[in-house]
């Protein structure tokens, strides 16, 4: 019941007490009935709907000459509630029965009013021809008559008020209701009431119920609009046109505070009307797969969000292109309400998924249809009917978008982490299975780059697409997960039994890949995991190498087994403790003058290098710079501390036999491509002063060596002069000259000062050097 309804009941029991000093009922003339002022006076019979009429409705209809009273507004109300939708709605029938029985009740209650009063009551209800003919009867135009079905006005002088609003000539209706309001207060300014305060009463709220019934109507209209029933344009042009008369009828609150003339409000009785029906059909959508939903996971919270927006997108356009015309004649601003009215039903929706959504995916669905899908520019199908951005409230609070985007990434974190085990778990199938590297342009080829590169830009742009918070949040989860997957990938990689050179180039290929397109495809996010990348390539790198070293021990084991090596015979073969053994082990002997144990060693490093031609080129070439600096430190950490001394001739002999291995070294490396050229002084060098026949060149050799190779020591310089034999006077006097070298080397930027080259700092050399030379 609206409010001015309800204030009547403040009225009744005033009236009631005044009832008791009433002339009989029978000497007052009744009320004006709600009918048209020129109506006959027999009985109507509603057009439709009357087989709903409560029982109790006898009082008022069972007279002949009597006109529709409270039981025919019943049942006018009850037919107009049962056909707007299947259930009682809150203006339900129930409630004016309840409300039309309190009023007899009260009424019956009033003093020296017995049975013959009830009778008088209905009759005076019922009846109302007399007055009815001193109601001012306003003379309505041809637009104002015209009802919205076509039907001419003298078709409907003959209904009452009740059925008009059944049969939806609510203009018509609304003008019999303010001429009999008018009348009414009119009345009450005369202080005709006086004489029959009960009676003018029960024609005040017969007034205010009827003003219900349409407001009742207007809401019934509202929810059939979307229906199945199409948009009755005419409904709703003649709704625009009541509210707007309403509207004009009753500009302000009367200053005596009277229910009668005050504002009905049927305005916002229409947008809350609006309101309630975008819900129920919001509600609508899916109602079949939500039982179902948290069982099959993303796909049915999917389906029922694709049921959803399809929906809102199918009623939206019919208000666009239907609804809104209809209105727009009358100025109302149908568009905006339902837009505002479907937004909020939709997201009353949203939240209440979002409530029962668990799980990465259901939660990231419900994000991405939030963000992507419904606030897409084609989400209504034409842009012209785009959803605004700037009027409409967030889809979601705040509060609940930020918690939603809290368990997603909570959830991500778990599944990135999972992932990583799955990569994982496909990279040691691999290797189980000993299966080769592909070699895919030119380069060993590791699935584990591109698999890692996928999962990365994947949740990346997923996170992106929602927003840009979410995606650095991401980006921070990935970088963390492949910080903590290096250590384990390297781990268990090398304690696999797929360690090889084809292996080991491609997991440097991978782990360069990553650095290098990482930094580059999202700058800012993965420098942390530089370092960590750049370490499991050395690791990779220094594993390389010590496979080369192992196979060249073993290549220089097995030729001192054939007697190659001290040039012994197969029987003289040393035992196998002695394996393996150091590299160029043979270097400085008689043996070693005249037989050639380089060539097989190069050999190896030859079909090493092949490796490395399939390994990214800045890897490679670190590798081969290493290969070449550790094979020109084990030459000279072998020629410093020799087997046999050289004299004479064969000290010349050993010092060209040094210098053309220094060459064959440097061409071999050089073929190869190693940029190490820094490398190229330090065997020739010894080689000179070895061989050197002026002694006093000696000191020039030496300053040639200390100013390439800063990292070079005074132990280093003495085993270098010890195998000359200069004597004790010219050693010390070489020695002091390169201790001074040497400071001054320190002096302006340390052992490393030529661009970080490290040789002879890594060459132990023996101890008691010292002592030999101060005992020559």
């Amino acid at each position: 019941l609206g409010t001015p309804t309800l204030a009547f009941l403040s009225l009744l029991f005033t009236s009631s007490s005044a009832a008791a000093k009433m002339p009989s009922p029978q000497s007052v003339t009744s009320g004006p009935e709600l009918h048209s002022p020129k109506e006959p006076t027999e009985p109507q019979i509603p057009a439709r709907g009357a087989q709903w009429a409560s029982s109790g409705d006898a009082p008022s209809t069972h007279r002949e000459g009597s006109r529709p009273g409270l039981g025919t507004l019943r049942r006018a109300f009850s037919r107009a509630s049962q056909r707007a939708s299947g259930r009682a709605p809150e203006e339900d029938p129930g409630l004016l029965r309840r409300s039309s029985r309190f009023l007899l009740r009260t009424l019956r209650r009033a003093p020296g009013h017995g049975p013959v009063a009830d009778q008088s009551r209905a009759t005076m209800v019922a009846s109302g021809a007399t007055h009815s003919q001193e109601v001012p009867s306003r003379a309505m135009d041809g637009a104002s008559q015209q009802s919205s079905t076509g039907v001419g006005p003298e078709e409907l002088e003959g209904k009452s008020v009740a059925d008009l609003i059944t049969e939806r000539h609510l203009l018509v209706a609304f003008e019999q209701l303010r001429h009999l309001e008018m009348g009414l207060v009119a009345e009450k300014a005369s202080r005709t009431f006086q004489e029959d305060p009960t009676g003018f009463a029960r024609r005040a709220m017969d007034v205010c119920l009827h003003y219900d019934g349409l407001a009742a109507e207007i809401g019934a209209i509202v929810r059939e609009t979307l229906g199945p029933d199409g948009v009755d344009v005419a409904a709703l042009a003649e709704l625009a046109r009541v509210v707007r008369a309403e509207e004009e009828a009753h500009p302000e609150p009367p200053t005596d505070g009277d229910f009668l003339s005050t504002p009905r409000h049927w305005r916002q009785h229409w947008e809350d009307a609006v309101r309630e029906s975008a819900r129920e059909r919001v509600q609508q959508a899916g109602v079949g797969e939500a039982l179902g939903a948290a069982a099959e996971g993303a796909s049915g919270l999917a389906q029922i969000l694709a049921q959803l927006g399809s929906l809102v997108r199918r009623d939206l356009q019919k208000v666009r292109l239907e609804v809104h015309p209809a209105y727009a004649a009358a100025g109302f601003p149908a568009w905006e309400a339902y837009l505002r009215a479907f937004h909020g039903a939709v997201a009353q929706r949203l939240q209440e998924l979002a409530h029962d959504a668990h799980g990465c995916e259901q939660l990231y669905v419900l994000l991405d249809w939030a963000a992507n899908i419904y606030s897409s520019p084609d989400f209504l199908g034409a842009p012209d009917v785009a959803l605004p951005s700037e009027p409409l409230p967030p889809l979601l609070a705040p509060d609940v978008w930020a918690r939603l985007e809290s368990d997603y990434t909570s959830f991500l974190e778990t599944k990135i982490a999972s992932c990583f085990d799955g990569i994982l778990q496909l990279e040691q199938s691999r290797w189980a299975a000993a299966e080769v590297p592909d070699v895919l342009q030119g380069r060993y080829h590791s699935p584990l780059s591109m698999d890692v590169l996928m999962l990365v830009a994947e949740h990346v742009k997923a996170a992106g697409a929602i927003s840009a918070e979410l995606e650095a949040t991401t980006l921070r989860i990935c970088a963390r997960a492949l910080g903590l997957f290096l250590p384990r990938f390297e781990k268990a990689f090398l304690e696999s039994e797929a360690v090889s050179e084809p292996h080991l180039g491609a997991n440097i290929n991978a782990c360069e890949e990553l650095r290098t397109n990482l930094l580059a495809k999202f700058p800012g996010s993965f420098e942390e995991l530089e370092k960590p990348l750049v370490a499991a390539i050395c690791v990779f790198q220094k594993r390389l190498l010590q496979d080369l070293q192992r196979d060249l021990q073993e290549l220089c084991t097995g030729l001192r087994r054939e007697g190659l090596v001290m040039g012994r015979t197969p029987s003289q073969k040393t035992p196998d403790s002695l394996c393996p053994q150091p590299l160029f082990r043979v270097l400085c002997t008689k043996d070693w003058l005249t037989q050639d144990v380089l060539l097989p060693l190069m050999d190896k490093v030859l079909t090493f290098a092949r490796h490395l031609e399939h390994v990214a080129p800045s890897q490679a070439q670190e590798t081969l710079q290493e290969v070449h600096r550790f094979v020109v430190r084990e030459y000279l950490a072998q020629a410093l501390k020799p087997q046999e001394r050289f004299r004479g001739l064969d000290r010349v002999a050993g010092s060209q036999k040094m210098g053309l291995e220094a060459q064959a070294i440097g061409n071999t490396f050089q073929g190869l491509g190693s940029e190490a050229t820094w490398l190229g002084q330090a065997i020739p060098c010894v080689a000179d002063i070895l061989g050197e026949t002026y002694k006093d060149d000696i000191q020039r050799h030496l300053e040639t060596l200390i100013a390439s190779y800063p990292d070079i020591r005074r132990d280093h310089v003495l085993a270098i002069l010890a195998l000359r034999r200069l004597g004790r006077r010219r050693n010390q006097r070489l020695l002091q000259h390169a201790q001074a070298l040497l400071r001054a080397v320190a002096k302006a930027g340390g052992s490393r000062a030529a661009g970080g080259h490290v040789l002879f700092e890594e060459i132990e050399v023996p101890t008691s050097i010292d002592v030999l030379i101060t005992c020559l």
